[in-house]
């Protein structure tokens, strides 16, 4: 049995190759997988989806979230502005999939629209500027920054573990699955 602890936890460089950030994020996901089937018996490892307070909207904002918050914070240092800003995280930290069901599919979509425009416009002036090595602005306890390649391999991440939820969840809807759409 593989044992896990924040010494053994693979963690991919802030700042260093592409070569390394990439072999990171793969030792992670390969190590994330090892961790969410861990300790389990064959029964467990038989299991189906049960309920789950996960739903596509509730993902949608999320990810929303996601792309806002790495941008600001991590890469321009600054804070993230509504409707995030204006959250009580401490006391709600599952707000943005939780307050989901308050919106509708139209304010979902924009939402998260909105902040993918952000972010590729971000992105697109960064890459102008110098590329995947250059530093972001969040320094950390220890005093490094994670570089470009850093955060958009941690957003790259974050979008598969949730790709991974969405097709779940999909499927139970109506049955759509698939790893492309019908061109």
């Amino acid at each position: 049995m593989i044992e896990f602890t924040a010494e053994t936890w693979p963690e991919p460089p802030l700042a260093g190759t592409e070569a390394a950030a990439v072999l990171g994020a793969l030792e992670r996901q390969r190590a994330t997988l090892a961790w969410k089937t861990s300790g389990l018996d064959a029964a467990g490892l038989r299991a189906t989806l049960g309920t789950s307070a996960v739903t596509l909207g509730g993902l949608l904002k999320h990810l929303a979230h996601v792309e806002d918050g790495h941008f600001a914070r991590l890469w321009l240092g600054t804070p993230v502005g509504a409707p995030w800003d204006a959250v009580d995280w401490e006391a709600t930290p599952d707000w943005d999939y939780r307050s989901a069901a308050e919106d509708t599919p139209e304010q979902l979509y924009a939402l998260w629209q909105q902040a993918t425009d952000r972010s590729r416009v971000i992105v697109a002036q960064a890459l102008a500027e110098g590329g995947l090595d250059q530093p972001g602005a969040f320094t950390t306890r220890t005093g490094e920054r994670p570089n470009l390649r850093r955060i958009l391999l941690d957003l790259v991440e974050e979008y598969a573990r949730h790709v991974g939820h969405a097709d779940l969840i999909r499927e139970s809807v109506d049955g759509l699955t698939g790893e492309d759409p019908p061109f």
